[in-house]
């Protein structure tokens, strides 16, 4: 009989068994990622379906056939760690989101996304860490401290609405698709920080000091991550401008954009920071400055490669929560109170529907009290649609919860057997079904109608002032107010500034980055033209 080739390999001394095992596991899994893509591409046009809930699907499906196979043993083919997903998977979805966000609306708009990206998580923060101090508390479910209780919060105040924006189109929304996108990437920055803070306090004597303690502490890693991720964005800016490396090789400039981004990451985490905001801002520096500095090749080839890295890291999470939510190791410690289970997953599901309202709904209404136009505001129906998509919970709360409960990915402890079991019931649940309901739910609230004479409105030749009902927040226009044929006026008194204070602040930030940082750092308009250097087009489509 013909021996194959990983038996030959083993003969040899090439690898182990065990690392023809784990050659085969990934094997496995590139060819699931492949399904999960091709399928997801099948199913694009479906009513119901996204390439998140396919590829969620398939993880179902596979682990059902690995427990078969292995007789319950196991239901995954590789061991989730959080270390993984933190250090290799985050990183470019993260960076990515800032890569390509549409600068100069998110900008102008930064106020607007804040509000909801960071004093919302924090309202869903506090009304779930009190949910789960009042209610779960009570269940016994085992021993918790008050610490768990408010990881829990930051864990479940996580959002992912990486499905809506799956289904929401940037072109006919494009004020629920900026709202959706700058609040998820500021939640998820938010969550982590919160999260992050919560770890580095005793929290088993609160008093008025520890709880100012934890605010400087949350601030302070909020501001000094930022700042980390724009000195690393604009060092790599710097070098790219002044050692004009295309002349040479694109293939340096490439590798250089990436590896920077990656080291702005790895530098906040060995800091001790928040490296999901670093990378996320080190993304949009790059884009701002760095990007206009390389050839023309590498602009196309990094757009496109970090746009796939991210689109691989984020099927890869999901395929791989599919498969682990049937991992029997996990459900047998609360095999003996499935009651128990089912409650404190319902409690927590709850938690996250109030806690999401609780802070959509008032601030659309205080956001609202500062528009002047009624077609400024946010209606009703798109306040229901911004609830519902961050009602999604995903990989980031999985991680979380890992890392808060279980450092080897299982547990002894039967609380906190009851919280990663329930974790991963709440992102199935709401990934799924909310998932599912979410292109009918959206198809309701916005007929294509209504989209359609926004887009037509938002393609006319008028200036672009809030006199559309969804005016882009994170439009796809670049340039000075002058350029977008908008003429903005010095406010001339505190009302007026009260007004229209991002627009103001914008105007004041593109005179200062014009006389001093673009000059430095380069950027549209900004670079010399040399032989090997990138050219600059008069109008760029995209950045």
């Amino acid at each position: 009989m013909a021996m194959d080739l990983g038996s030959v390999l083993i003969k040899m001394g090439v690898f182990s068994a065990s690392d023809r095992i784990s050659v085969v596991s990934i094997n496995l899994f590139v060819a699931l990622l492949c399904a999960c893509i091709v399928i997801g591409h099948l199913l694009e046009e479906n009513r119901w379906m996204n390439e998140s809930i396919t590829a969620l699907f398939i993880g179902l499906c596979t682990g059902v056939v690995i427990l078969l196979t292995t007789q319950g043993r196991s239901s995954h083919l590789l061991v989730f760690s959080e270390d993984l997903f933190f250090i290799y998977l985050l990183p470019p979805i993260i960076f990515n989101a800032g890569f390509q966000v549409k600068k100069k609306q998110f900008f102008r708009n930064f106020m607007t996304i804040m509000l909801f990206g960071a004093a919302g998580t924090l309202i869903s923060f506090f009304i779930i860490s009190l949910g789960a101090i009042e209610i779960i508390k009570k269940m016994d479910i085992g021993d918790l401290g008050i610490g768990d209780y408010l990881a829990i919060g930051a864990i479940f105040s996580a959002t992912d609405s990486v499905c809506t924006l799956q289904v929401l189109s940037q072109d006919e929304t494009p004020l629920l698709y900026s709202l959706v996108f700058g609040e998820g990437v500021v939640n998820d920055a938010t969550s982590i920080v919160l999260f992050n803070a919560i770890q580095n306090f005793d929290l088993g004597h609160i008093d008025a000091v520890t709880i100012l303690k934890f605010v400087a502490n949350f601030f302070y890693l909020f501001f000094t991550s930022t700042f980390l991720g724009v000195f690393a964005g604009l060092l790599s800016a710097y070098i790219i401008k002044k050692l004009y490396f295309g002349r040479h090789s694109t293939d340096r400039e490439v590798a250089l954009m990436i590896l920077m981004a990656y080291l702005s990451y790895m530098l906040a985490e060995l800091l001790n920071l928040s490296g999901i905001l670093t990378v996320f801002f080190c993304g949009i520096v790059m884009s701002h400055y760095t990007w206009h500095n390389v050839t023309e090749s590498s602009r196309v080839t990094t757009k496109h490669a970090f746009a796939t890295l991210s689109f691989i890291a984020e099927t890869f999470l999901f395929l791989y929560v599919g498969m682990d939510a049937l991992d029997i190791e996990k459900w047998e410690f609360v095999s003996d109170s499935p009651r128990k289970s089912i409650g404190v997953s319902s409690i927590l599901l709850g938690m996250v529907l109030i806690g999401r309202a609780a802070f959509v709904f008032p601030l659309s209404f205080l956001s609202n009290l500062s528009k002047k136009h009624p077609n400024e505001k946010i209606t009703f129906r798109q306040q229901v649609i911004v609830w519902w998509a961050g009602l999604m919970r995903g990989a980031v709360s999985i991680a979380l919860a890992y890392n808060q409960f279980a450092q080897t990915g299982h547990t002894q402890v039967p609380g906190h057997a009851f919280m990663i079991t329930s974790t991963i019931t709440v992102v199935l649940f709401s990934t799924v079904v909310f998932g599912l309901l979410t292109k009918p739910l959206i198809r309701f609230l916005l007929p294509p109608s209504t989209r359609q004479l926004c887009r037509d409105l938002s393609m006319s030749s008028e200036p672009a002032t809030p006199k559309c009902l969804i005016s882009p927040l994170l439009g796809n226009g670049q340039g000075s107010e002058v350029e977008a044929g908008l003429i903005i006026q010095r406010p001339t008194s505190l009302r007026m500034l009260l007004s229209a204070p991002s627009r103001s602040v914008h105007r004041y930030w593109r005179k200062f980055d014009d006389a001093f940082m673009r000059p430095v750092f380069g950027g549209r308009g900004f670079v010399p033209f040399v032989p090997g250097s990138p050219t600059e087009r008069s109008v760029h489509a995209w950045e």
